[in-house]
């Protein structure tokens, strides 16, 4: 399965929640997409419906594919910790995530093109992996002959979201992951309960 490419809009409307910021079509029309629209009668979901839907939420938010996500899911099982918690940490903990979460890209998507584009450091050193693992204490910066994007400074100017786990400095567009964020500072509205139970099947 490719990255998902489409209407941005459909996605919100199925989960009803803005996954990739807000969302006009969301606020017009709050119900799921398809033909028929708000009059098309909807049973009850199934319990395999509910945890899927959890999970395909959870890898839309971040921008994982599959096998990336199931290969993470594995990786928090062998980890000490609730296994649920320890998924999120780790979706939080790569790199274009934190890229976004520090202001460098307005979403993700454009977080992670900044990262293959070679335009972000880790501890000096060129990083050209989306998914790129930090660990607490790693330096995250811009890189110097791209500081003078457009794109970048653009978003800085309109970022006001601070994070206790992350620090930012917008002068030198360098900021530190300080530590691996507790389930109660990452503020996705996932239910990580449920995509344990589905893979635990």
């Amino acid at each position: 399965m490719a990255r998902y490419r489409g209407p941005k809009a459909k996605i919100a409307r199925r989960f009803r929640e803005p996954i990739f910021g807000p969302s006009k079509a969301l606020e017009k029309k709050n119900y799921p997409p398809g033909m028929h629209g708000n009059g098309r009668r909807r049973g009850k979901e199934s319990e395999y419906a509910v945890q899927l839907k959890e999970k395909q939420k959870a890898k839309y938010t971040y921008g994982i594919l599959e096998k990336q996500f199931r290969l993470m899911f594995e990786k928090a099982v062998r980890s000490t910790g609730i296994t649920g918690e320890v998924l999120l940490q780790l979706a939080e903990s790569r790199l274009d995530n934190v890229v976004y979460r520090m202001g460098i890209a307005r979403t993700r998507r454009g977080a992670r093109q900044l990262v293959s584009h070679r335009h972000i450091t880790v501890n000096g050193q060129l990083v050209n992996i989306p998914s790129y693992q930090l660990q607490a204490g790693d330096v995250v910066a811009v890189r110097e002959k791209s500081k003078s994007l457009t794109t970048i400074d653009d978003s800085l100017s309109s970022n006001e979201h601070v994070y206790d786990f992350i620090t930012f400095n917008k002068a030198s567009m360098s900021g530190t992951f300080v530590a691996v964020p507790e389930r109660l500072q990452i503020p996705e509205n996932i239910k990580e309960q449920l995509i344990v139970e589905l893979y635990s099947k």
